[in-house]
């Protein structure tokens, strides 16, 4: 992917589509329910100076667009020596400075990598690949230590769609289990040991494996099942995402949100950057369209079905951020333009009105 978010009974009104079931609009709110946006490139797009409008037409801060509507919540990633100054300790300080005293809380993504962590990347950062096990175990505990002092976020996720594990070879589900979970271990009580406040997250993505996952983890102190749910990767059914996430937070006792998500308004570009999502067979039809209304109601299910499901506490909309800030001819810019809250003119598009649980 680019790196390129009370018990009540679920009603599902089934569609003319095989593939998909459309969710209930019983929303009970819950005060504490996150409505999140990943926007943890922001700070290197604000560079550019863009310029976003507001649904009135007005000039208006971006943050502020936000949290008018009902964002509660900002998702940050983390890496632990980057290429570039983006995604930084510093940075991701200084921003999340920024955040709170706009209201939002704060929910960090440490990668422990130095570039994207993913079922696929769970790469050492340079510095520690020369440790033994035992000094890896020590920095792992430091440094999470040290990110929750620094930033001391309301939410942390402890890795990325660790899926496969985190910090490979060492940390690898697959040949190393009780690695992994050592590692796991000590940066788990390097949160609880210097917060009393902040929740853990463990985040898988996807819906297949997800049960398997989540059992091998089982022992782990967290709070919270996080999972990423894209159609074009993790299947076109939001009945089957209900089921799953019913059956991972009663059966492990967990709250449980949706980490990552997002849904195209359109299927055009604005840079010549291939888009990640581009094409009709990648979306669920036809209920959601690529047009700004299909985006809306894809995300209106979306926090209908975090809302209605067992435990369910959020969710978090990925790349909220991403238009191409680049230049419209750039072959570098963002594969995510068109998955944006924001129209291609840097317009505030009718999706993010679902972020208000009023």
């Amino acid at each position: 992917m680019y790196k390129f978010f009370s018990l009540v009974i679920i009603i599902l009104l089934f569609s003319c589509g095989k593939d998909d079931e459309t969710i209930s609009n019983i929303e009970p709110l819950e005060s504490n329910f996150i409505s999140a946006v990943d926007i943890s490139s922001f700070p290197e797009i604000a560079e550019t100076n863009p310029v976003f409008y507001d649904f009135d037409g007005n000039v208006t801060n971006f943050l502020d667009i936000l949290k008018e509507n009902g964002v509660n919540t900002i998702r940050l990633r983390l890496w632990v020596n980057p290429a570039t100054s983006h995604s930084t300790l510093g940075e991701v300080k200084l921003f999340s400075e920024t955040l709170k005293t706009k209201g939002f809380k704060t929910w960090i993504t440490v990668h422990y990598s130095d570039t994207w962590a993913d079922p696929g990347n769970q790469t050492t950062p340079t510095a520690w690949q020369s440790l033994t096990f035992a000094e890896l175990n020590t920095t792992v505990y430091n440094y999470t230590e040290l990110v929750v002092t620094e930033l001391n976020p309301d939410y942390i996720q402890i890795g990325n769609e660790i899926n496969s594990g985190i910090l490979h070879p060492n940390g690898n589900i697959s040949t190393n289990i009780n690695q992994f979970k050592t590692l796991m271990t000590s940066a788990i009580n390097a949160v609880r040991t210097h917060s009393s406040r902040t929740q853990i997250m463990l985040h898988f993505a996807g819906i297949e494996n997800s049960d398997w996952f989540f059992n091998q983890v089982s022992n782990l102190d967290y709070d919270i099942i996080g999972l990423s749910y894209y159609p074009i990767w993790h299947g076109k059914s939001l009945s089957n995402l209900s089921n799953t996430m019913n059956t991972l937070s009663t059966t492990y006792n967990k709250h449980i949100v949706i980490a990552e998500t997002a849904y195209p308004f359109t299927l055009g570009y604005n840079d010549f950057t291939n888009n990640i999502v581009g094409l009709e067979n990648q979306l669920i039809l036809p209920q959601f369209t690529a047009t700004p209304d299909g985006q809306k109601q894809f995300i209106r299910q979306i926090k209908n079905l975090s809302l209605n499901v067992n435990k369910g506490i959020g969710f978090c909309y990925w790349g909220a951020e991403l238009v191409a800030w680049n230049g419209t001819e750039s072959t570098e810019g963002s594969p995510w333009e068109n998955q944006a809250l924001f129209n291609f003119n840097n317009e505030a598009l009718p999706v993010l009105q679902e972020f208000n649980l009023d």
